[in-house]
């Protein structure tokens, strides 16, 4: 059977050139196209895709949160953000929504077929630069482990970078003064340093977070 793919995407030229392309190749059929993801839900639930090609920024509901809508619907449907936004904050938003994969629309024909395929057996397709963005994050977090610091002080260092104070950032995260102090204190230790501003320095220049 073919591989159904479904499109969500509002520039109406490139939607129906996306679907003229996947209908005529061999081994795959476009089971829907829509401007956007207000229903994706419904959609999702009544047609049960294989693979979603999700654009993010569509009127109504953006493509994150139709990511949520369609892994709700139906968490067996693969969904392959297709997008312009190489920025972090989206990439990762998009794949912590759920989303399966992230290809930039500058990602030749071919491509995109083979990561619809990929998709389908269990890969996650990513334009490399996007990849690299990915496991420039995981290298991160790996030297903030180095330290073996805990979520909880990662979150205290994270807001002693942005110029929290120590009763801000209690307040913040809902903790004891003597709790924060407490937490500031071990991330003195792991660090080797000696005061907040050293530690934001480490932090920044080492890029731990």
């Amino acid at each position: 059977m073919p591989i159904r793919v479904l499109l969500f995407e509002d520039n109406n030229k490139l939607r129906e050139s996306l679907s003229y392309l996947i209908d005529n190749a061999e081994g795959f059929t476009v089971a829907g196209d829509y401007s956007n993801c207000n229903d994706a839900f419904n959609i999702t639930r009544d047609i049960k895709p294989d693979v979603i090609l999700m654009d993010i920024d569509m009127p109504g509901h953006s493509g994150i949160e139709g990511v949520a809508m369609v892994k709700e619907a139906n968490p067996a449907t693969a969904v392959i953000m297709y997008t312009v936004f190489e920025d972090d904050d989206k990439l990762f938003q998009c794949l912590c929504a759920g989303a399966n994969g992230y290809l930039l629309k500058k990602t030749p024909p071919g491509k995109l077929f083979d990561a619809i395929h990929d998709v389908m057996n269990g890969g996650a397709p990513m334009s490399p630069n996007i990849a690299r963005k990915v496991l420039a994050t995981f290298q991160h977090k790996s030297q903030a482990n180095e330290y073996n610091l805990s979520p909880r002080e990662i979150e205290v260092l994270q807001l002693l970078t942005k110029g929290y104070s120590i009763k801000m950032i209690t307040s913040e995260l809902g903790m004891a003064f003597d709790t924060g102090r407490s937490h500031l204190k071990n991330i003195y230790q792991k660090l080797h340093v000696n005061c907040g501003k050293e530690a934001i320095a480490k932090a920044l220049k080492e890029r731990i977070l």
